[in-house]
């Protein structure tokens, strides 16, 4: 099996994130993937949606 795309893991981890990932992609993620792109990419979306979080809010109050 090949790599994944850049793009690959960003909508692996954003299918994953939101909660609709399919267990073939997930199954295909683990065996394919590294570990390393996808714990990065997943930290990447979570810092970027607390700081959106936190300035929705900043910005409503």
């Amino acid at each position: 099996m090949s790599k994944p795309t850049i793009t690959q893991v960003i909508k692996s981890v954003l299918a994953a994130f939101i909660g609709v990932q399919s267990e073939a992609n997930r199954k295909k993620d683990f065996e394919s993937g590294s570990l390393s792109a996808y714990v990065i990419a997943g930290l990447i979306f979570t810092a970027l949606f607390v700081v959106t979080i936190i300035f929705l809010v900043s910005n409503i109050v």
